[in-house]
């Protein structure tokens, strides 16, 4: 039998080998006497006309404060050269070695949580040692990555500000709610284990549901939360189905009996064979009375159809069936029984949701979303056109202004200078210096990392609060 030699394994913890393979070359390719380069983070644009800042702290916390080993640029040097390109071999191993594998970069940054209009620096990048300005350019790949889980949150915050003004018109209690309405359904619809924690976790800035449990250990382990969500008991379809459909109503009798304790809420997927007849028959004949006698609160799920025809077919049915009382801003809110809705959820789907259920005087109260794929999974790095871009230099020992001015593109024209983010009068600004010493007073970036080091650290409450 013939065998084959394996070659011998690349790591998964080599932090020089996470970077583009062009980068490997830009040590040759910069001004001979350059001894610093700035760089900055901006969302040039995009879906929204500003940005929630989200999962610096996770990526220099996962990866930045790591130190570079001898064995990690032996290896990395292997790779490249055998990938074909040049590798600063002396340059990291002066890092692994003389600096003790801590990276000489200074990195600042905006608050997380914090919202700021488009075409601002969210993050700005230096090398804190004269030999190593290169390294601002090498650590883009990583540092630019930070595009998904702010995209995450700020989607999530207009979605959140949508659900908002439909729970201030026709709820009672609408900040008590809200923070419920929209669940993350996301895990399996990710590309990584990865996403799923960091994505996960920036929707969890904006609200408390979630059943991607890989959000949780990211949430315990990178910003301090005990718990970053809750959810509750949910059906699938396997574990209706297999009853069999002449013993349906026996599968929606065994989910009141394991989990309608007083006060409880379950959720039943409910649109395995006919939805209307479960609704009608099943669940509003049939289990009515013992489904209100529990003290539990059924939430029923359709899973298929048009999302806004279905909601309001459930919602009607329902209604007929377990009665609705009403609040004090006039709207119907069902008894003992919720709906929601989490198949094709998107933006859009979910303001015609809230509009055909309203239109008819029910209460926003009454539906609740789950989100998957258009969560965590339908965004990419030009939803908010992010970009990471040199800004400022010093060669031979003079200030450089660095920036790029295409003709056929103005709108990828880059900043130039040494800048900051200010909050002037209330409003974002962004300044551009013309020095590496600007006056940094009222900066509203913090440094939140130097030399290796994690300087600020914050809790997801402290984002959330933002």
């Amino acid at each position: 039998m013939l065998t084959l030699d394996r070659p011998a394994r690349i790591s998964d913890e080599n932090f020089i080998l996470d970077t583009d393979s062009y980068k490997a070359s830009h040590f040759l390719q910069y001004p001979a006497g350059m001894t610093r380069l700035f760089s900055y983070l901006e969302s040039r644009g995009g879906k929204y006309p500003y940005t929630r800042f989200f999962g610096l702290q996770y990526l220099l916390g996962r990866y930045f404060t790591q130190r570079v080993t001898p064995e990690m640029v032996e290896e990395a040097k292997d790779v490249f050269e055998a990938h074909g390109e040049p590798f600063p071999y002396e340059g990291w191993m002066t890092i692994a070695t003389e600096l003790g594998g801590r990276l000489p970069l200074e990195i600042r940054a905006v608050p997380e949580g914090s919202v700021v209009p488009n075409h601002n620096a969210l993050m700005t990048v230096t090398n804190t040692d004269d030999r190593f300005p290169w390294l601002v350019g090498w650590v883009e790949t990583q540092l630019l990555r930070v595009w998904y889980p702010t995209t995450v949150a700020t989607q999530s915050h207009f979605i959140k500000a949508i659900l908002r003004k439909a729970l201030e018109q026709s709820a009672d209690d609408p900040e008590a709610e809200l923070p419920f309405k929209l669940h993350d359904f996301g895990s399996r619809g990710v590309s990584s284990r990865e996403s799923a924690g960091i994505g996960g976790l920036a929707h969890l800035t904006n609200f408390l549901g979630s059943d991607t449990v890989e959000a949780l250990r990211c949430g315990r382990n990178y910003y301090g939360a005990s718990m970053a969500a809750f959810s509750i008991p949910a059906a699938e379809h396997a574990t209706i189905t297999t009853w069999g459909q002449a013993h349906e109503v026996d599968a929606y009798r065994n989910m009141i009996r394991q989990f309608g304790k007083p006060g409880a809420l379950y959720a039943v997927v409910s649109d395995s064979y006919d939805l209307k007849r479960a609704i009608v028959e099943h669940w509003g004949t049939t289990l009515r009375d013992e489904v209100l006698a529990s003290g539990a609160t059924l939430v029923v799920r359709p899973d298929s159809g048009d999302p806004a025809a279905m909601v309001r077919m459930a919602v009607n049915a329902l209604a007929a069936k377990f009665g609705t009382t009403t609040n004090a801003k006039g709207y119907k809110v069902l008894r003992g029984v919720r709906v929601i809705q989490g198949d094709g959820v998107q933006e859009d789907s979910i303001k015609e949701v809230l509009a055909a259920v309203m239109n008819d005087g029910f209460s926003a109260s009454n539906v609740t979303f789950g989100m998957g794929g258009a969560l965590l999974q339908m965004v990419n790095r030009d939803t908010q056109k992010f970009a990471y871009k040199a800004s400022a230099a010093v060669v031979d020992g003079e200030y450089r202004p660095v920036y790029k001015d295409p003709v056929t593109d103005p709108g990828k024209r880059s900043k130039d200078g040494v800048l900051d983010l200010v909050l002037d009068d209330g409003r974002y600004k962004t300044m551009q210096h013309r020095t590496f010493q600007p006056d940094l007073t009222n900066s509203a970036l913090r440094t939140v990392y130097r030399n290796g080091d994690l300087l600020v650290t914050d809790t997801l409450d402290d984002v959330r609060a933002r």
